[in-house]
């Protein structure tokens, strides 16, 4: 979920409040706050820990929560995840540490003091490394996966072959979550089951029917929603997200404010061409 600011770039609480409660009515059964569209860089532990219990209370009963709280420096991971975890929140996303660029042992000894300081949090997995700026591998992943509270990762290396080997190396419970929109239906024939989405923002709905589409066998219809979707995925990424998804929520009328720098707002020229998408489809 994105995070809302005002004006003068604190955090809108209560749009906050709002959106989430329209996502929840609108396909999504699960929101991750204080991810990488929330904009976590440039927010600090305690308007994470408000937006955690913000969106928390307005979904309750409704859709379960995941809170951002992972970080390059694992002290402080394993800090704010604890914090969190006294909410009773759902579970906890944990991207692969960044700038620092840890070698696969260490980012073992990273998720595995994460978990082990959290025993009874479920943790998902957050590889990117288009952001981090290092890979985690599925050997990597398959030896998390053996720790009971690591359930889930969410990929988004864009690599195929590597989703692929991550399914055979690891148990079947453990879920692999498409990071990427664009990505959902080649994922799901490879073991995924889900989206971590950027685009259930505006076609929450229409995710929904496509993922439980292909998991009942009807690929025809899952292919058909994912191209017409298609166009929003790559719009949407048209440059550093979430200033398009941002700019896409405020053409729809949510007051979520300008991204907080070093993001910026959405140039003109771009914005002509994500407006063009929404028409298209009908979000306007």
């Amino acid at each position: 979920m994105i995070t809302p600011f005002k004006e003068d770039g604190s955090v809108n609480y209560q749009v906050a409040e709002e959106l989430a409660a329209h996502l929840s009515d609108h396909g999504t059964d699960t929101i991750v706050v204080c991810g990488t569209t929330g904009e976590s860089p440039s927010l600090n532990w305690d308007e994470e820990y408000q937006l955690f219990q913000v969106v928390q209370k307005a979904v309750a009963g409704k859709a379960m929560v995941i809170a951002g709280t992972g970080s390059n420096s694992t002290a402080e991971a394993i800090a704010a995840t604890q914090k969190a975890a006294k909410l009773g929140i759902d579970g906890s996303l944990q991207v692969v540490p960044y700038y620092n660029r840890p070698p696969q042992a260490g980012l073992y000894e990273h998720f595995l003091a994460i978990a082990q300081s959290n025993p009874e949090l479920p943790l998902m997995l957050y590889n990117v490394p288009s952001r981090t700026g290092q890979n985690l591998l599925p050997s990597t992943v398959a030896r998390l996966a053996e720790i009971p509270n690591i359930v889930a990762i969410k990929e988004a290396s864009g690599n195929f072959d590597q989703v692929s080997e991550t399914r055979l190396l690891t148990p079947p419970e453990f879920a692999i979550y498409s990071g990427d929109d664009s990505f959902t239906i080649a994922m799901l024939a490879a073991g995924a089951i889900g989206v971590v989405s950027v685009a259930s923002h505006l076609v929450g709905n229409q995710l929904q029917e496509m993922i439980k589409a292909f998991q009942a066998g009807e690929t025809t219809l899952a292919t058909e929603i994912h191209l017409r979707l298609f166009p929003l995925f790559k719009v949407l990424f048209c440059t550093a997200n979430p200033i398009p998804l941002k700019a896409a929520l405020e053409l729809q009328g949510w007051e979520v404010g300008s991204p907080r720098p070093p993001l910026c707002t959405l140039p003109t020229e771009l914005k002509s061409g994500l407006e063009d998408v929404l028409k298209n489809l009908f979000l306007l």
